[in-house]
């Protein structure tokens, strides 16, 4: 056989071998490259945003928003896009428009209208960084609300801080009493599901709202009588259950026999525009422009919401819960900040720091404190305050000097309860820097609800020890330069207390077992 043929087919052998491998390579190329497109898909553009701030421009009218970006644009149509959310909108699923756009860079500035008191209104809305895909928004960024709602306040008047830190919830027939004790701060309860109604219209943002003015007027009594005496007056805003007013309640939630009040509703559209209506009227009336009406200075956004018998919804992890709740409170301290600039809004906890938790009805106090401002340093930090409620470890005793024997009472932040036996410990945690207010300031901590029981259930009456625990406290109250009021919970003892063995009142009351 020719030995140039033999060569010849074995090189045609082996041009065939190398083009079936060329072919098994460009295969796995290919292959390759479509695993790479398909991930890329999945993963999206390689973004990264951070609204660094959202304000309410000196204009009043118009809000300025920063933005710094890294990462790659491939895949997108090269712009970076500023979209407004509502509350109660948790995505941006089907939306097609957009608050800004600017071309991608790495530091980006948005400048839109306010709308204040239009439908359109952004006094309340989030905002969040986002690139076009070509089909649709992809989120880039944490969602961030406008942070100085008091840039818009009609009302600019300094804050009415007394002299004194002594208060007590006063009863009206006996404030002749509170005088005499040189009282100043005082507070009082708002039964939210209670407001709306019949006989007072409120416009607000382009909606008509109906207020029950038999409730309204009867606050007006109260809030003036005290507020024109010269006292600061906090307000209690409580959501009770009320088969009439369904939105004002979280939704899903089931009316519980174990339950006092309830989480507010912010995520639903008729939720979120209800409440902001109430609490927006509540903040005009009580500004303090019509003393007939008086002045609300401090404002508490539920009651001891560690623990859900106060703020029930149902269970849930600490950081849903917690989200939910703020989303609410940034609604009334927007509503009220925006009317009264000097205003303070607070959120309150028990006395359980460490204790009692299962993270599905009842927090840990410093649990909830944390993840509150964590949420908040990522969505917009606010000028929260704290109202804590300090009473003895436990309460059927006043005395609270010798709570450390409980083993509940100890010097350190892991303290499962923190009352007046170690009250330093709650402001040196709210001393430190990353709980300070956006001005650098330790927080605003109010001394709400607070008592001690004038009968023991073994010794009997013994109300000089429940002098000797109002004294002490007070004085530990008012060498904490951290701590602003101090409000007894009651100034005649409560029937029902009294049924349980407790007389927290600074004055007993005849009662009658039956």
């Amino acid at each position: 056989m020719d030995s140039k043929l033999i060569r010849k087919g074995a090189a045609g052998i082996l041009i065939t071998v190398l083009l079936c491998f060329t072919g098994v390579f460009a295969s796995f190329a290919s292959t390759e490259e479509t695993a790479d497109a398909a991930e890329a898909e999945t993963q999206g553009p390689k973004v990264e945003s951070s609204i660094t701030s959202c304000l309410i421009n000196p204009d009043k009218k118009s809000v300025t928003v920063k933005v710094t970006s890294s990462g790659d644009m491939t895949g997108t149509d090269g712009v970076l896009y500023l979209v407004e959310q509502k509350p109660y909108q948790k995505d941006l699923e089907g939306r097609l428009d957009y608050a800004g756009a600017a071309a991608f860079g790495t530091e980006v500035t948005y400048q839109f209208p306010l709308n204040k008191g239009t439908a359109d209104d952004r006094l309340y809305s989030r905002f969040v960084a986002a690139v076009w895909d070509g089909t649709k928004y992809i989120e880039v960024s944490e969602p961030h609300y406008i942070t100085n709602p008091e840039a818009v306040a009609s009302n600019t008047a300094e804050f009415n801080d007394p002299l004194t830190k002594k208060g007590l919830n006063i009863e009206l027939n006996m404030l002749a009493d509170a005088f005499e004790l040189g009282v100043k701060h005082v507070g009082t309860n708002i039964a939210f599901h209670q407001i709306l109604g019949q006989g007072i219209d409120y416009q607000y943002d382009g909606k008509t709202y109906h207020f029950d003015k038999r409730v309204i007027e009867d606050y007006d009594r109260t809030i003036s009588a005290l507020s024109g005496k010269g006292m600061t007056v906090t307000a209690i805003i409580l959501n009770g259950w009320n088969d009439a007013t369904p939105d004002l309640i979280y939704p899903g939630t089931k009316k519980s026999s174990n339950a006092f009040y309830y989480l507010f509703n912010a995520a639903t559209e008729a939720g979120f525009e209800q409440t902001k209506a109430i609490a927006s009227f509540l903040a005009e009336r009580y500004d303090g422009s019509n003393p007939d009406q008086g002045k609300i200075s401090n404002w508490i956004i539920g009651n001891e919401i560690n623990n859900q018998q106060w703020n029930y919804t149902g269970a849930w992890d600490l950081n849903s819960y917690v989200q939910a709740y703020q989303d609410a409170f940034r609604v009334f301290y927007t509503a009220i900040k925006s009317v009264s600039a000097n205003d303070r809004v607070y959120f309150s906890l028990d006395y359980n720091w460490n204790n009692e938790i299962d993270n599905k009805l009842k927090y840990g106090g410093k649990n909830i404190v944390d993840t509150f401002n964590s949420i908040a340093a990522v969505q917009g930090q606010m000028d929260w305050g704290l109202s804590y409620h300090p009473y003895p470890a436990p309460m059927t005793e006043p005395e609270f000097w010798d709570d450390a024997q409980t083993g509940w009472i100890t010097s350190d932040f892991n303290s499962p309860v923190i009352n007046f036996a170690n009250l330093n410990v709650l402001t040196d945690y709210m001393a430190q820097s990353a709980f300070r207010s956006p001005t650098g300031d330790v927080r605003h901590i109010i001394l709400t609800e607070e008592g001690f029981t004038a009968k023991s259930p073994t010794r009997g009456d013994i109300p000089q020890i429940q002098a000797a625990a109002f004294a002490y406290s007070y004085y530990l109250v008012d060498s904490n330069p951290y701590i602003d009021a101090y409000i007894l919970s009651r100034q005649v003892d409560a029937p029902l207390e009294v049924r349980s063995g407790l007389a927290f009142g600074r004055v007993g009351m005849r009662y009658e077992q039956g």
